[in-house]
């Protein structure tokens, strides 16, 4: 953290947790801060932020003390909740004494998620005395329903998914990394941390967006729980993606999911856009959602809720866009 507050010089740096004029932005507050950033600050070493619920969750904890005193006779406690904030598990680390130090160790969380049925956000929250610090990890099924049936998913636009589409198919078109035209976004550097100081003051140093924003209640992200801001479940997304510039497209296209980009150059980028496409219904990924699903059970999930999306009636973009604007987003190797 270089400082608390946006730089107005070097050619603005907007990297504070406030303003210019030290007024605290929106997204966090001070209380939030100080559970983080403090004398104590409880922590919790996650090996993986998502997990399927066929795995058990084993989290170390432990403390950084560093405030006047010993802390005596804290009892360490723990719980896990929802997004509703029911408590789902719960537990104690034992009543001690802290000395001052990094690192302390206090215990572990041990939890078994096969009572998590539905995909969802979970909270760990551990509490020293009157310190608290919390996480937010994601859980998915480990055994999902395919939902192929009634949508064609591919990677290339053939003549025979372009064919389908003039007879009113639904086609998830999902574009491997590196195959969409720079002029389509092929060249944009996303990336799941935002743009560090500004790309001007960097010369153009990866990476030069700075996340995404959706609306949690679109039908499309019904099972794969989220803010309207990427938390570590679209880490995979966007390491696996290439934005699409949806001004090159066409016009009034509105995204599912736009990727945030620098506010030197304001692009309307999108990872996720519906369309019409003949008599037929397409939706464009610029995240892979194909390659190695085994391995990757957050792109899995992804996919799983954009396909039974398409598959509802629901599903009715209004925006026509010609079948040739999007047979040029890639390159002529990969067409």
């Amino acid at each position: 953290m270089l400082g608390l507050e946006d730089f107005p010089g070097q050619g603005t740096a907007l990297v504070g947790v406030l303003n210019a004029f030290y007024q605290p932005k929106s997204y966090i507050t001070a209380a939030i801060f100080n559970r983080f950033c403090n004398d104590v600050v409880p922590l919790a070493r996650f090996p993986k932020m998502v997990y399927l619920n066929g795995e058990s969750l084993n989290v170390p904890v432990e403390i950084s003390q560093f405030s006047e005193h010993i802390l005596k006779g804290v009892s360490p406690s723990w719980t896990i909740t929802d997004a509703t904030g029911k408590t789902i598990f719960s537990g104690t680390l034992g009543k001690r004494d802290m000395p001052e130090g990094n690192g302390i160790p206090l215990g572990m969380v041990k939890a078994d998620l096969k009572t998590i049925r539905q995909p969802t956000e979970l909270t760990l929250t551990v509490k020293v005395g009157n310190y608290a610090n919390n996480w937010r990890f994601f859980v998915y099924p480990e055994h999902i329903k395919e939902a192929d049936a009634g949508v064609i998913v591919t990677d290339r636009l053939t003549d025979k998914v372009i064919a389908s589409l003039k007879l009113g198919a639904r086609v998830l078109l999902t574009l491997k990394k590196g195959t969409l035209k720079d002029e389509y976004g092929g060249n944009v550097a996303i990336g799941f941390s935002s743009i560090f100081w500004n790309t001007a003051w960097t010369h153009g140093q990866a990476p030069e967006t700075l996340g995404i924003l959706c609306d949690p209640r679109h039908p499309a992200l019904k099972y794969f729980p989220t803010r309207s801001y990427a938390d570590y479940q679209w880490w995979d997304a966007m390491t696996h993606s290439s934005p699409v510039m949806l001004d090159s497209v066409a016009k009034g296209l509105t995204p599912v999911l736009r990727v945030v980009d620098d506010w030197v150059k304001a692009r309307s980028l999108s990872l996720l856009f519906e369309c019409r496409a003949g008599k037929g219904k397409l939706m464009v990924s610029g995240i892979d959602l194909l390659t190695d699903m085994a391995g990757r059970p957050e792109a899995r999930q992804l996919a799983f809720s954009i396909k039974n999306y398409m598959k509802s009636d629901e599903f009715n973009p209004k925006t026509e866009v010609q079948l040739s604007r999007i047979a040029a987003l890639y390159k002529s190797t990969n067409r």
